[in-house]
C-alpha cells in the first residue's frame, strides 16, 4: 500500500530542519500536497531513525491473522516490498475539519511464512509453508479524523485519532502457497489455479485484514513523526 506512502499523506510539508526534503504547501491545496508527497517518497523508503520512522521499503510485518468466511489465515514474517513506488492518484486535506483522504495505487509482493485451515471460496484448502502475493494496481483508500494536541515540547503537534480503510484491485494478483495439503501437488495445483483464475474474489476473502495490517504499520510510523515534529513545521499556516 501502501504503508509509508499513507503516512506521507499525512504531514507533507516539514518545512524546517527536521524534513527539508518535504516542500511546505498551504492547508487545503491539494495539487502542492500531492506533489510534495511524491516527491518525499523516497526519502521515507529508507527510514527516519532520528524522527521515529522505520524503513518502510521493504516492510517487515510480523504477524497478520484472519478468520473470515470459514478461512482461517495467519501470515507470520511477512515482507513487503513495493511501496516506493506507490503513485498518489489523489488527496484532499482540510486541517480545519480534521479529515484527510488519500487515494494511492501501488504494486505489491508480499512473502513469509501461511498457515491456512478452511474453505477458499469453494474449495477446501489446508497447508503451511512459504507463501508469495504479488499485487498489481492495487488502490488503496484511507480516511482519517486529525486533532491538534500540545507536546512535551510544549508546541502544537498533530495527533491521528482514528483512521479506515478500504481497496479494490485493477490489474490482477497471483499467489503461491507451498506445500499445501502437506505436498500432495494432486490436491494443491488445483487450489494454486482457481486462485490465481479467481484473483478478485481471492483478494476480497484474503486480503482485507493484510491491507489493513499494512495500513495500521503506516500509521504507527505517521504518529512518531508528528509527536517529533511540531505541526507549525507542517504547513504554510
Amino acid at each position: 500500500m501502501l504503508r509509508f506512502i499513507c503516512f506521507l499523506t499525512l504531514f507533507w510539508n516539514a518545512n524546517s530542519g527536521l524534513a527539508p526534503f518535504i516542500k511546505p504547501c498551504k492547508d487545503g491545496d491539494n495539487a502542492c500536497i500531492k506533489t510534495s508527497i511524491q516527491a518525499a517518497l523516497p526519502f521515507f523508503a529508507s527510514g527516519l531513525p532520528e524522527l521515529g520512522v522505520k524503513p518502510l521499503d521493504p516492510l517487515k510485518i510480523p504477524l497478520i491473522k484472519s478468520e473470515q468466511g470459514g478461512l482461517e489465515l495467519t501470515l507470520r514474517d511477512t515482507t513487503l516490498n513495493g511501496l516506493k513506488g506507490c503513485k498518489i492518484e489523489s488527496i484532499k486535506h482540510d486541517m480545519i475539519k480534521g479529515k484527510q483522504t488519500l487515494v494511492l495505487r501501488c504494486n505489491m509482493n508480499l512473502e513469509g511464512n501461511y498457515n491456512l485451515d478452511g474453505r477458499l471460496i469453494l474449495l477446501p484448502v489446508q497447508g503451511q509453508g512459504k507463501y508469495s502475493i504479488k499485487i498489481q494496481d492495487i488502490v488503496i483508500k484511507t480516511i482519517t479524523d486529525l486533532t491538534t494536541e500540545q507536546g512535551e515540547d510544549g508546541k502544537p503537534h498533530w495527533k491521528i485519532l482514528k483512521w479506515r480503510d478500504s481497496f479494490h484491485v485493477k490489474t490482477g494478483a497471483t499467489f503461491y502457497f507451498d506445500h499445501l495439503f502437506n505436498g500432495n501437488k494432486v490436491l494443491a495445483d488445483p487450489v494454486i489455479e482457481f486462485a490465481n483464475t479467481n484473483w478478485n474474489d481471492v483478494m476480497q476473502e484474503i486480503a482485507p485484514p493484510i491491507v489493513h495490517a499494512i495500513i495500521a504499520e503506516v500509521f504507527k510510523n505517521a504518529e512518531a513523526f508528528y509527536k517529533a515534529v511540531p505541526a507549525e513545521e507542517l504547513y504554510i499556516p
